[in-house]
């Protein structure tokens, strides 16, 4: 919006912003996102690998290997890829 209000109406990138209500810092924000690829790869040849391991012994593999990422990070790219372990119900003993 703010982009055409600058080709338009051949005004500021300030005036544009204070038009359309945005703030400056806004427009200029660049994200800072890490990569997360490599990290992702190796945690999906790990499941696949080890196909019993939950997330807490990929955890401690990952650590061990030199990755000291958060375990929080960890469990958020785990679960995208969809790697979650099947929680088997206990069976009921019937008398």
């Amino acid at each position: 919006m703010v982009t055409r209000l600058i080709s338009d109406y051949r005004v500021s990138l300030r005036r544009a912003c204070e038009v359309s209500l945005l703030s400056t810092s806004v427009w200029y924000y660049k994200h800072h996102r890490p990569d997360n690829a490599p990290l992702r790869l190796l945690i999906r040849s790990i499941a696949e690998t080890r196909v019993h391991y939950g997330i807490e012994r990929i955890v401690v593999l990952l650590k061990r290997e030199g990755w000291h990422e958060s375990p929080k990070r960890i469990y958020r790219i785990y679960k995208e890829e969809g790697l979650n372990l099947w929680v088997k119900r206990p069976r009921r003993c019937r008398a």
